[in-house]
């Protein structure tokens, strides 16, 4: 899409700038790359050429440039080919119509399927500029917000009312009309006074116009520009803030003018939870928590101003602000602290967790019981697994959590701890909803491994079982997160657990609570559900899907650590001499046996005779064969797979010399039904690891 050389007196420049009331952060990158996504479309589709194209951001503007952009475009004179002479009227008519001629231009060509009508179209100039006004409006309208609003008597859908359209090209004003406005070339440069509007005749002098004025236009250098003060006040106040780019995005779109202010709170808030205090400043205030040396959370913050805070008034109002919001948070959590958590699990019972899965208590005494089968084969406690499952969702009627959702399970954990739980249990509730992403944390102690793996098979059993499944657009109830969190809880802890007895198992204690599964397939569609999620983990990790395929095919839902790891050890391997070696011995043995066997009504038997064989070719690769075989009857449950791969690559010297020196389709049937003999048998060694013959060592 870049321009090829060209006199720079025929191209120019083109921006827009869309002036509106402030866009929420969420809402200006997705717009921000749609819109200019849409004026390159055009521009492709036109064969108009440009040299390099942006889009910005402030909270008020949306901002699109086109750098070394063609003044005109020359349409040479063509050919186009139209219907055949026999087609029908209409086709004829539509033909005209689009290319706005009569049939008296058209004229007669014999192809090789029939006689068709063409029209010679003749060469023309096009201005860029004429093109610009007519396509803008289109192009804008197109524009699909992920929430909008209509305002005043106006048809116009913005995602917060628009207000001017500065549109400029070649240093010229765009004239054209968009709802209610109508595009200039000048725009309001001061949200707060509107009556204060200037022209702009290029993208230039609108920049430098807005940087002397501190506000930086470009989004991305505006990230930087916070990114470095932050870092340079950091250092000067010898404490860390700890990197977290959703926040820093989020604020980069809510400034044009940032100032970083360091802010202080009351140490006497330093006595309550650290997640409390993160929470309170990340996600509701937009602010920056900081850290000492040792990682211990300090009462200082940063804040991103939008000005500069020459009185102090921005800082104490901000730090008004978060004083109020932890105090809300200390009356909760001294409240919340001291309640005892078995005491309070009946409330549990007027808590709905899902129509047709009962209530949060209903959900609990599920737990309980799963729990205690896992416990079994994790070899704890199952006292404790049972009491932590009773427990574990107390939380949620507590005021803390009702204050701020995101920390459920954490409060809990907090909770059991202060009330003298053992820290094993207090550290499984406060994990239990984890993993919840790709990169998230993993729960890696037994306790924390059980109560999580139960809360998620029970909410999966549920969901599945009342035919809440997520569709190919969507996942209200998360449910893909919550089998990846069940796949990751087996892959990072090296783990495997009996997943189908797990399902069968709460299967029948919702139905033993009276709750009727309407999904009759819910087992099956969840194992498959299970599978597919591991499939999309597996892809994720770079692994390649023939591996991925071969490694499936090879293990059911109850070894997902062991086809996991048996993948990705491969997908490491596999264009490696390792690799190489043991697919070039697969498939020379393999592509033998598919042959012969296709032709042909011989059937091989289990075994080969080495009574019969004729050379030392044979025997050693017997010998070889029977050597692997060996290994495989040996090897536990803490299977080495690296191990193993070398094990099936050092069979290619026995391999190479037998296909070197050995006629396997040799005249006597017993010695060639023997040899194939020797080859499956080599086959199916290797297919103790997977079966490796639909994979490629180059992709």
């Amino acid at each position: 899409r870049k321009l090829v050389k060209q006199s720079n007196r025929l191209m120019s420049d083109f921006f827009i700038e869309l002036f509106s009331e402030e866009i929420p952060a969420g809402l200006q990158s997705n717009s921000r790359n749609v819109l200019l996504e849409n004026f390159q479309n055009l521009f492709e589709e036109k064969k108009i050429l440009f040299k390099k194209s942006s889009s910005f951001s402030t909270p008020n503007r949306l901002i699109i440039l086109f750098e070394g952009l063609s003044k005109e475009i020359i349409q040479k004179a063509e050919e186009i080919k139209g219907p055949n002479v026999k087609a029908p009227e209409k086709a004829i008519e539509g033909f005209l119509r689009s290319n706005q001629i009569e049939k008296k231009d058209l004229l007669k060509k014999t192809l090789e399927k029939g006689e068709f009508y063409f029209f010679k179209k003749a060469s023309s100039k096009i201005n860029t500029i004429d093109l610009l006004q007519e396509y803008t409006p289109i192009i804008l309208d197109k524009l699909q917000w992920k929430k909008s609003m209509t305002w005043g008597n106006y048809n116009l859908s913005w995602a917060r009312p628009l207000k001017s359209i500065l549109a400029v090209f070649d240093d010229k004003s765009l004239n054209f009309k968009f709802h209610h406005l109508i595009a200039s070339n000048s725009t309001f440069i001061d949200k707060e006074f509107e009556d204060k509007k200037k022209i702009f005749k290029n993208f230039k002098s609108y920049k430098d116009f807005f940087s002397q004025s501190g506000i930086i236009i470009d989004h991305v250098l505006r990230k930087e520009f916070i990114v470095k003060e932050i870092e340079k006040i950091s250092r000067k106040n010898n404490f860390i803030v700890e990197p977290n780019n959703k926040l820093l995005d989020e604020v980069t779109d809510i400034v044009e003018q940032p100032n970083i202010l360091v802010c202080k709170f009351d140490q006497k808030f330093l006595n309550i939870p650290k997640e409390i205090l993160i929470i309170t400043m990340q996600y509701h205030q937009k602010y920056f928590p900081t850290f000492d040396k040792k990682g211990k959370i300090t009462n200082e913050f940063l804040v991103v101003a939008n000005n500069k805070d020459e009185k102090g008034y921005i800082k104490m109002g901000n730090e008004r602000v978060v004083e109020a919001r932890l105090s809300d948070a200390q009356f909760f959590w001294e409240k919340n602290k001291s309640q005892n958590l078995v005491k309070q699990v009946s409330k549990l019972k007027n808590m709905n967790y899902f129509k047709g899965l009962g209530s949060y208590f209903d959900k609990i005494q599920r737990m309980r019981k799963l729990g205690g089968m896992i416990s079994d084969e994790l070899l704890i406690s199952k006292d404790q697994v049972e009491l932590s499952a009773s427990i574990c969702k107390v939380d949620l009627v507590s005021d803390i959590v009702g204050e701020f959702p995101e920390l459920q399970g954490i409060m809990g954990g907090h909770f059991a701890e202060v009330q003298g739980f053992d820290k094993e249990i207090a550290l499984a509730i406060s994990e239990h909803y984890q993993p919840v992403g790709l990169d998230s944390k993993t729960p890696k102690k037994p306790f924390s491994i059980a109560l999580a793996l139960t809360d998620k098979i029970d909410t999966l059993v549920g969901f599945f079982g009342i035919n809440q499944k997520p569709t190919s657009s969507k996942d209200p109830y998360a449910l893909r997160r919550s089998a990846l969190g069940v796949i990751k809880l087996l892959i990072d802890n090296n783990k495997e657990f009996k997943i189908k007895d797990l399902i069968s198992y709460s299967t029948s204690l919702h139905k033993d609570q009276g709750f009727i599964f309407s999904n009759e397939s819910s087992q099956k569609e969840l194992s498959d559900f299970l599978m597919d999620r591991l499939k999309y983990y597996m892809k994720e990790k770079k692994i390649r899907p023939e591996i991925i395929e071969a490694s499936i095919k090879a293990h059911g839902l109850d070894h997902m650590n062991k086809i996991y790891k048996k993948a990705s050890t491969l997908s490491g391997l596999i264009s490696k001499v390792i690799g190489e070696d043991i697919i070039t011995s697969y498939k020379r043995a393999y592509s033998i046996l598919e042959s012969e066997l296709k032709n042909t009504d011989l059937e091989l038997s289990n075994t080969t005779d080495p009574g019969i064989f004729k050379n030392d070719y044979e025997k050693n690769l017997f010998k070889k064969i029977n050597e692997i075989r060996k290994y495989f009857t040996n090897i536990g449950k803490d299977e080495n797979y690296r191990e193993t791969l070398e094990i099936l690559a050092g069979a290619k010297k026995a391999t190479s010399e037998f296909f070197d020196n050995v006629k396997v389709n040799d005249d006597d049937k017993n010695i060639k039904k023997n040899r194939l003999e020797l080859l499956q048998m080599l086959c199916r060694t290797f297919d103790n690891y997977i079966n490796f013959s639909n994979i490629e060592i180059k992709q």
